[in-house]
C-alpha cells in the first residue's frame, strides 16, 4: 500500500531536517492511523492489572478502544472495543471484572474469550440467519506477554515481537525486572491520564533520549528534590530529582534498526551503591541490597543503568526512578492522550512501595515536577508549527550527525556525547511505515547489524 505524501521531501535524515508538516497535518494523521499503528507493536496493559479469570483493562492502540482480559481459563486476549452489531463500546469502565461484557445498545453479549452469548429475541428474529460463531469480538491477531508486560499488533504478518524489539530488550529488561536483578516481577500500582494540545511524537522523541533540553528542568534541579524528598543536595552532594546513580557512569544514546531509541548509562565495573533514600532508611536498605543482588545476579549487563528510552512508536519509559511505561495516544494532530504506567516490585514492602507512589505524584503526570515543562514545551512547539509561515521551515536534527559507533560495547548505534541520532533514525522508521515499506527493510537491516556483531 503506498502513499501520496511527498515523504521523501519531508524527513531527510541525511540533511537533518524534518518538516513540521508531520506534526501538525491531517493527512499525516490519517497515514499514521492506517499505517503505522494498524502494524506496529504496541503496548496494551500490565498482566498485574488482570490478575484474575474475568478481570479486564480498558485499553488503547491508535485510535481504537480494546479490552485486554482474562478470561475464565487464565487466557489473555485483546479485543476491539466494539459490538458487532451496530459498534457501540461493549466496555465502558475502565477497569474490573466481569463475566459477560454487554453491549447497552441492544444486549448483544460476549464472553470473556470474545464469543458472542447472548442475542436478544435470537429464535424470533434470527435463527437460521446469525451463526454465533461468525459475530465473535475482533481479537488482535498478534499477542506477545514479556515480563508481565503485554503487546499487540493488527498486523498478521507482523514479525514475532522479540525480533521488533531488538536489541533494546537490554535496556527494556532494566525496567521491568526486579531490582534485584531477578527476571520480571515488577506491578502497575497506578495510572496517570490526561490529555494534552499537543501531537505525540514530540513525547515519543523526548523520550528517545533528548537531554539537551534539560535547561528547561532547571527550577527542579535547583530545588533538588529526589526521590527521598529531601531539599538541596542529596547524600552525595549533588542536586538531582532521580537516584544519583547515575554520577558516576557514562551516558550512551543508542538507536536500533526497529526505531527504537534510548539514553542509558554505562556504568563502571566498580561502581558502589549511592544513597538516594537516606531519609528512609528501610527503603534504602532495601534499595542497597537489591542493588548488590543485581550484580550478583546479572554481572556486566547490570552495568546498564536505564534512563529514559521509547520504543517504537509511542511507548517511553523511565528506566529508574520515576519507573514506569509512558504511552502516547494520538487524539489527531495537535491533541494527546497520554498515560503513565507506574511500576514497582511486586513483592517490595509496603514501605518501600508507598515512598515511591509519593515520589512519583510528585514528579510526575500533569501535576508533576517535570512534566508541565516537558508539556509547555510540546504543546508550544505544536501551536507554533500550524502558521502558514512556520509550515514553510523545516526543524533542524543536525546534533552529532554521524557522531556514533556499533556495538561498543552495547548492542545499537552507540553515540557518547548528546545526539539526535535517535531521532533521525526513529523518522527513518517512521517514514518507511507510511511508504509501506517496513518488514522487508527492517528485518533486513535487523539481520546484517546482527551478522555484522557476530
Amino acid at each position: 500500500m503506498t502513499t501520496t505524501l511527498p515523504i521523501d521531501d519531508m524527513i531527510d535524515t541525511d540533511r537533518g531536517t524534518i518538516s513540521r508538516e508531520i506534526f501538525v497535518s491531517p493527512d499525516f494523521h490519517r497515514e499514521e492511523l492506517e499505517k503505522l499503528f494498524t502494524r506496529a507493536w504496541l503496548f496494551v496493559g500490565h498482566e498485574s492489572q488482570i490478575p484474575d479469570p474475568g478481570d479486564f483493562f480498558v485499553s488503547r492502540m491508535g485510535g481504537e478502544s480494546v479490552i485486554l482480559c482474562r478470561d475464565t481459563h487464565g487466557a489473555v486476549h485483546v479485543f476491539l472495543n466494539s459490538c458487532r452489531h451496530r459498534g457501540m463500546k461493549v466496555c465502558r469502565y475502565e477497569s474490573g471484572n466481569t463475566s459477560l461484557f454487554v453491549c447497552p445498545y441492544h444486549s448483544w453479549s460476549y464472553t470473556t474469550d470474545g464469543k458472542l452469548q447472548g442475542v436478544p429475541l435470537y429464535r424470533v428474529l434470527y435463527e437460521g440467519q446469525l451463526d454465533r460463531a461468525d459475530w465473535s469480538l475482533i481479537e488482535v491477531p498478534k499477542l506477545h506477554r514479556y515480563k508481565g508486560t503485554v503487546w499487540a499488533s493488527w498486523d498478521p504478518e507482523a514479525p514475532d515481537f522479540m525480533t521488533y524489539l531488538g536489541d533494546a530488550v537490554d535496556h527494556l529488561d532494566q525496567v521491568l525486572d526486579c531490582r534485584d536483578g531477578r527476571p520480571g516481577g515488577s506491578e502497575v500500582i497506578g495510572i496517570h491520564k490526561w490529555i494534552l494540545p499537543a501531537n505525540w511524537k514530540f513525547a515519543a522523541e523526548n523520550f528517545l533520549g533528548d537531554t539537551y533540553h534539560n535547561p528547561s528542568h532547571r527550577s527542579v534541579d535547583m530545588i533538588g528534590i529526589g526521590p527521598s524528598a529531601r531539599t538541596g543536595h542529596n547524600g552525595a552532594g549533588q542536586s538531582g530529582r532521580r537516584d544519583n546513580e547515575y554520577n558516576k557512569g557514562q551516558h550512551v544514546w543508542v538507536s536500533f534498526p526497529q526505531g527504537h531509541g534510548v539514553h542509558s548509562v554505562w556504568m563502571p565495573e566498580d561502581h558502589a551503591y549511592q544513597p538516594s533514600y537516606v531519609q528512609y532508611p528501610i527503603v534504602d536498605e532495601y534499595f542497597r541490597h537489591c542493588f548488590e543482588e543485581r550484580k550478583r545476579r546479572q554481572g556486566d549487563k547490570a552495568r546498564i543503568m536505564p534512563f529514559t528510552g521509547n520504543l517504537f512508536p509511542n511507548t517511553s519509559y523511565h528506566g529508574r526512578q520515576p519507573r514506569g511505561l509512558c504511552v502516547w495516544h494520538p487524539h489527531s494532530p495537535t491533541e494527546t492522550e497520554a498515560w503513565r504506567f507506574f511500576l514497582v516490585d511486586a513483592d517490595a514492602p509496603a514501605e518501600v512501595k508507598d515512598v515511591l507512589r509519593r515520589f512519583y505524584m510528585r514528579y510526575s503526570g500533569p501535576a508533576g515536577m517535570t512534566e508541565q515543562d516537558d508539556m509547555e514545551n510540546w504543546l508550544y512547539a505544536t501551536s507554533a508549527s500550524t502558521g502558514t509561515i512556520a509550515r514553510r521551515y523545516p526543524f533542524n536534527y543536525q546534533q552529532s550527525m554521524g557522531a556514533y559507533r556499533r556495538n561498543d560495547p552495547i548492542r545499537g548505534d552507540v553515540s557518547m556525547q548528546i545526539t539526535e541520532q535517535n531521532a533521525r533514525n526513529y523518522y527513518q522508521v517512521y517514514a518507511r511505515y507510511l511508504k509501506g515499506k517496513v518488514w522487508e527493510s527492517l528485518l533486513g537491516r535487523s539481520d546484517a547489524l546482527r551478522q555484522a556483531a557476530e
